[in-house]
């Protein structure tokens, strides 16, 4: 067969082709032009076939398909060219067409009449339909349908030639709902920042819709730099908030947000802030058994550690001046921005304490020192003398017997005064003793006894009672 021949033959049989396209027929394209108001879609066959741009957009007035992508719609008119449609309109339709949508699944539009028992009477052409009130919406509430008003449903019944039709406008509202959400997932990244609508608040945080019922989970851990106690004292149900992707598990499909990441963290400050020996005013946030944790400013916590605070001997005393909200002078001990952990300690109270640069007193070799007990071991005594700072007393520097009891001696939260003999080079080795007090104690009381003893009159007794006897010896002349 010639060049021609083939030609002929093919245009012959696209003929045939299009001749058998009949109004009601439901047919596929593809879309190969997008005009003002209707699209150009390729059917097969000679010509093309409009459908009107209305059919192609969602809700919001947004195009749903593009060129070169196929669609499927209902043959509505031949005359002067193929008319589709992807849902059969109200005042056009008849009887046939209305079997047709039932066969094929395509929607048709309707009229709400009227509320009867157990959903709506819905007008389709010239035959009456039922909508139960469970197939009206996703979620039904007053407002779901209007009477009088137009919408589109999707046929789900359809017997006795028309007198028993049964719709459903919930199914058409979820294929939506799941194609927008297709749509809206593929936006759904890490890293990307959205806006959602909150749907409900719980204790462990909030769940927030993306968008087509795409919903996300807001941990009360990513609501905030602070610490969130109530997730409700920060959204509602109904608040628009600006969310961060953090992740998105694509086996189970559960999206993580975060609201936090969209401010700046508190910790990049934090070295051009706090300087170790500051003093600062901190709020106690929460209690622990290893110490007080301290909110210096939102999103900046501090650890008073237990050891920070001085010894009284009885158990978890510390915690009495550190009820939570509580609101005191800390002194920054230490600073970790790897870790984000910083050291503090309890100022005293009072205005000197709290203006006090450093409640670290010289600890030094050399230094007479007033600590309090902090506990016993075999080896010595660890007596507490500032926050952080613990020192050994060596048993051989204790000034008592080999035998005696320590912790009588010694009992913790006393006082005991103290000579600082070493210290390493981190300075947390302190090497203490209570022998070097008592005799540097005996050395100044022998001291003074000298001294009392130079200092003294040159004629002392021994003087005077020689110059008494010497006056009551008669001299010589009255001897005579």
């Amino acid at each position: 067969m010639t060049e021609p021949e083939e030609d002929f033959a093919a245009m012959f049989e696209a003929s045939i082709k299009a001749k058998r396209i009949e109004r009601g027929q439901i047919v596929e394209g593809r879309i190969v032009a997008i005009g003002a108001e209707v699209a150009f879609v390729d059917v097969g066959g000679k010509g093309e076939a409009t459908l009107a741009i209305d059919e192609l957009k969602d809700a919001d007035g947004r195009l749903e398909v593009a060129v070169g992508e196929r669609v499927q719609a209902m043959v509505v008119s031949t005359s002067g060219g193929l008319i589709l449609s992807r849902k059969l309109a109200r005042g056009a339709v008849n009887d046939r067409q209305i079997e047709d949508a039932f066969q094929t699944g395509l929607p048709v539009e309707g009229k709400v009449e009227r509320e009867v028992k157990g959903g709506y009477e819905v007008r389709i052409g010239r035959l009456r339909a039922f909508c139960p009130f469970s197939q009206i919406d996703t979620m039904r509430t007053d407002s779901s349908v209007h009477q009088g008003r137009v919408y589109e449903f999707r046929i789900v019944e359809y017997k006795d030639g028309g007198k028993n039709i049964v719709l459903s406008r919930r199914a058409l509202l979820e294929e939506k709902q799941q194609a927008d959400a297709a749509g809206v997932r593929r936006s759904i990244v890490p890293g990307a920042v959205m806006t959602g609508r909150v749907t409900s608040v719980r204790e462990f945080g909030a769940f927030v819709d993306l968008g087509a019922g795409v919903q996300g989970l807001l941990h009360i851990s990513e609501m905030g730099w602070s610490r969130v106690a109530d997730p409700s004292q920060v959204v509602r149900p109904g608040d628009e908030i600006s969310v961060k992707i953090l992740g998105v598990d694509e086996a189970t499909q559960k999206i993580s947000l975060g609201m936090k990441q969209l401010t700046a963290d508190p910790w990049s400050r934090v070295s051009d802030t706090y300087q170790i020996g500051d003093v600062r005013t901190g709020r106690v946030t929460r209690l622990t058994d290893f110490g007080a944790f301290v909110e210096l400013e939102p999103g900046v916590e501090a650890l008073a550690h237990t050891s920070t605070f001085a010894p009284t001997g009885r158990s978890g005393a510390w915690s009495a001046s550190m009820a939570k909200g509580t609101t005191a002078a800390f002194e920054i001990l230490s600073i970790d921005l790897e870790r984000k952990r910083i050291g503090v300690a309890l100022v005293p109270e009072g205005a000197a304490g709290a203006a006090k640069a450093s409640s670290q007193p010289g600890i030094v070799p050399g230094a007479r020192l007033t600590g309090k007990v902090e506990r016993h071991e075999k080896f010595g005594v660890f007596v507490f003398l500032a926050p952080g700072r613990t020192g050994l007393i060596p048993s051989s520097e204790t000034g008592i017997g080999r035998d005696a009891d320590l912790a009588r001696a010694f009992p913790v939260g006393a006082d005991v005064e103290v000579v600082v003999l070493e210290v390493d080079e981190t300075g947390r080795r302190i090497r203490l003793s209570v022998k070097a007090v008592q005799d540097a104690q005996e050395a100044e009381e022998l001291r003074d006894y000298s001294e009392r003893q130079d200092a003294g009159p040159r004629d002392g007794f021994g003087s005077l009672a020689d110059k008494l006897r010497g006056a009551l010896t008669p001299k010589p002349r009255e001897r005579e």
